[in-house]
């Protein structure tokens, strides 16, 4: 039967031959099929369609490819990323051994009121936890750097795509994507360094903190540790370093621009550039407001404060006494690798005081006498040190000329001279005759060039004749006037020289300053000392001092004689520019050759006090004097340390009959000048002094190798004295 076409071409399709009914070669009988009425129409209508949908015609089908693609596509970077994750995430270490890092251990340094002087160490402040801290820091914080950071797991989704759009539309980085709690893994666990590693490792680690902690134990760790710029980490020490104030007494326009310091903190801190860090302080209270954390009523008040003022460098004396304290440390407890507190010595009132009074008269004197630098070291009985003032300003040289310059005393040193020679029975009545004095080659003058004759070993004092000081320390020896010296509290290595009577061996302030203490005190050791107590953060006490049972080093009525002296030193002598109204003073000026050191150092029956002038490159002041700026800036310190005090004498002047009279000469009769009946104290066991006039012959010890007795000084026109006259006539012209 022959095939039919009549009913296919009535439908009006074409002629159409498929695959299957090509006959190729002799497989034409196999591969023929009859194929039924619907199968020869519908088959080829059905793939005409596909085509036609593939080919794009409609509007879903690039859609489709499309939906297609990213999904492909996204499967296949998911893939990738996860790759990435498992090879970088292989490459660190078990999270069972992950940890947190220990916060670097800090120093808090305490005055002796309990207040803070400064925190020492890497990050510069102590911990504080959220409760503790203003509440606005950690609103300002969230609102400007993550502000879903209550409500994301780690990293946030939302604000990476905010980010990537921002700084596509943008053309630059503007915004970064990273999470607080990334920002913390970062600091604690990773190097800066942008890399793909890094990163991956930053958001797993992201993963385990807020696994392991809560939200705000994140943000307290935050807080304690990230970088505010000026080198100060956590909100402690950047609240100290530009407001001077602890963190939990910032106010809403603080804590703006503290938070707003975390963009760049070296480029907005306000040392630096405080406009840049206050537009930057405006833009976070914005945030603050869109996310509810404060009103516009709040913003109004914050925005009109008066802009932050920073100083480029921690700044105040107290800092010297931190640098101190941070110097002994090691020396008392070892290794510091645990939080700690210091108590100290330090007043901080009389601290700034002293800050003050060398500060102004620097400003009004200064530059007229060409002075620039200053120095200042009080101390009590026991030799805790009350205040110490290192230089001018701290911010501009942090080196302490108080403890670690050392410089010639020059007439401040004669005390230590007049008081060995107290120690071998000599008194303040002894007589001297003040004239040209020749030792070997060397020819000593006093200030003035000129000579008085016959004088009391007190009016020699008072007025700082050198020769006879000069003639003391020979009939003393120098080397005993040495080891009176260091007996005292002077560490420094001294030459032993009878030019170390107009102190021409160098010693710092302090050591100088705490070796008049025992003056002060009655003849007992004053160690110098700015630590009284350390302890852990848990209280446990590591260190405590034990000054408060010192050695005697003066017989009290060697003590009780010098201070004598040393009075006629303020009340007619040299120093008189440091008379304190209503107050018993003591002291004695020195000034260095050229003029390059002017000092003064004195007391009272509560502090003694010295004071340094001079430069730091050893150039010459202006004829200043130990006895003109010194002996002032001395006056004006310690009668603020002595405001509302009552006034109480010297120890070894009451009710003793005084070395000078009114006038400030010393007393006429023969009975005083013959006996030297002023002591008052009785004799000490340490050391022993003989008993005598005070004129007798002088007893000279054995120099150098022992080999031989040095006689006393060539004073006048005499040569080669070898002992001194004992007839009354002689003790009254001055033999």
């Amino acid at each position: 039967m022959e095939p039919s076409f009549e009913e296919e071409a009535t439908d009006g399709d074409s002629l159409n031959i498929g695959a299957g009914e090509r006959v190729s070669g002799g497989s034409r009988k196999a591969s023929a099929k009859p194929a039924g009425k619907s199968s020869s129409r519908k088959t080829p209508a059905r793939k005409t369609s596909r085509r036609q949908r593939g080919s794009g015609g409609g509007f879903f089908g690039p859609v489709r490819r499309m939906i297609y693609w990213c999904v492909v596509l996204g499967i296949w970077g998911a893939i990738g990323v996860g790759g990435l994750v498992i090879y970088y995430g292989s490459r660190m270490p078990s999270a069972t051994s992950w940890a947190i890092p220990e916060r670097p251990p800090n120093v808090k340094i305490l005055a002796v009121d309990g207040t803070i002087l400064a925190n020492r160490g890497v990050t510069g402040g102590e911990a504080l936890s959220l409760e503790e801290m203003s509440p606005y820091i950690p609103q300002a914080v969230v609102a400007i750097e993550d502000r879903r950071f209550y409500s994301h797991f780690g990293v946030d989704p939302l604000g990476l795509a905010r980010a990537m759009v921002t700084n596509l539309t943008t053309g630059r980085m503007v915004q970064g994507g990273s999470t607080l709690t990334q920002q913390l893994a970062k600091n604690m666990f990773l190097s800066p360094e942008r890399t793909l590693e890094r990163k991956v490792q930053e958001v797993l680690l992201a993963f385990w903190l807020e696994q392991k902690y809560t939200k705000d134990q994140i943000l307290t760790m935050y807080l304690n540790r990230v970088f505010f710029g000026s080198n100060a980490y956590g909100v402690e020490a950047a609240s100290r370093r530009y407001f001077n104030k602890s963190a939990r007494d910032v106010n809403l326009g603080e804590a703006a621009l503290l938070a707003g310091l975390l963009k760049a903190p070296s480029r907005l801190s306000p040392a630096r550039d405080p406009k840049a860090a206050e537009a930057r302080a405006q833009v976070v209270l914005g945030a603050m407001r869109e996310e509810g954390y404060i009103s516009d009523s709040e913003i109004k008040t914050a925005m009109s404060q008066p802009p932050t003022k920073a100083k480029s460098f921690w700044s105040g004396a107290q800092y010297y006494a931190a640098d101190m304290v941070m110097d002994q440390l090691p020396g008392m407890i070892g290794k510091v690798d645990q939080d700690l507190i210091v108590d100290t010595t330090l007043d901080l009132t009389l601290e700034k005081k002293a800050e003050e009074t060398l500060a102004a008269s620097l400003d009004a004197e200064g530059e007229k006498l060409n002075v620039s630098q200053a120095a200042l070291v009080s101390v009590d009985g026991t030799g805790a040190i009350r205040a110490i003032v290192g230089g001018r300003d701290y911010a501009t040289s942090q080196f302490d000329r108080a403890v670690k310059a050392k410089r010639q005393p020059g007439s401040a040193f004669k005390p230590f001279v007049y008081a060995a020679a107290m120690e071998i029975g000599r008194t303040p009545m002894s007589v001297r005759n003040d004239g040209p004095v020749r030792i070997g080659n060397w020819t000593p003058e006093n200030y003035d060039q000129k000579y008085r004759g016959e004088v009391s070993l007190a009016e020699a004092l008072a007025n700082s004749l050198n020769t006879i000081a000069a003639q003391l320390v020979m009939e003393v020896g120098p080397q005993n006037v040495i080891k009176l010296a260091h007996r005292l509290g002077i560490e420094s290595e001294l030459q032993s020289n009878a030019s170390i009577a107009l102190g021409t061996s160098e010693v710092s302030l302090l050591e100088l300053t705490s070796a008049y203490a025992p003056f002060m005190n009655g003849g007992f050791k004053a160690t110098p000392h700015i630590i009284r107590r350390i302890s852990t953060a848990d209280g446990t006490v590591l260190y405590e001092n034990t000054y408060d049972s010192p050695p005697r080093v003066l017989d009290p009525e060697v003590v009780s004689e010098m201070n004598q002296m040393m009075l006629g030193v303020i009340d007619h002598g040299t120093g008189k520019n440091a008379r304190l109204k209503g107050w018993e003073a003591a002291g004695k000026s020195g000034t260095t050759q050229s003029f390059r050191d002017a000092l003064f150092v004195g007391f009272t029956s509560n502090l003694t006090t010295g004071v340094w002038f001079g430069n730091d490159d050893g150039k010459s002041m202006k004829k200043v004097t130990g006895g003109g700026l010194p002996a002032k800036a001395w006056h004006e310190y310690m009668a603020a340390a002595h405001e509302g005090l009552s006034p109480s004498p010297i120890f070894g002047t009451a009710g003793v009959q005084p070395v000078f009279d009114q006038n400030g000469q010393p007393p006429a009769t023969i009975g005083d000048v013959i006996s030297g009946n002023f002591g008052g104290a009785p004799a000490g066991e340490f050391p022993d002094r003989p008993q005598g006039d005070g004129n007798q012959a002088a007893q000279f010890p054995p120099q150098g190798n022992g080999s031989g007795l040095v006689p006393p000084a060539d004073v006048g026109q005499t040569t080669g004295a070898t002992s001194r006259r004992t007839t009354l006539f002689d003790i009254l012209t001055g033999g």
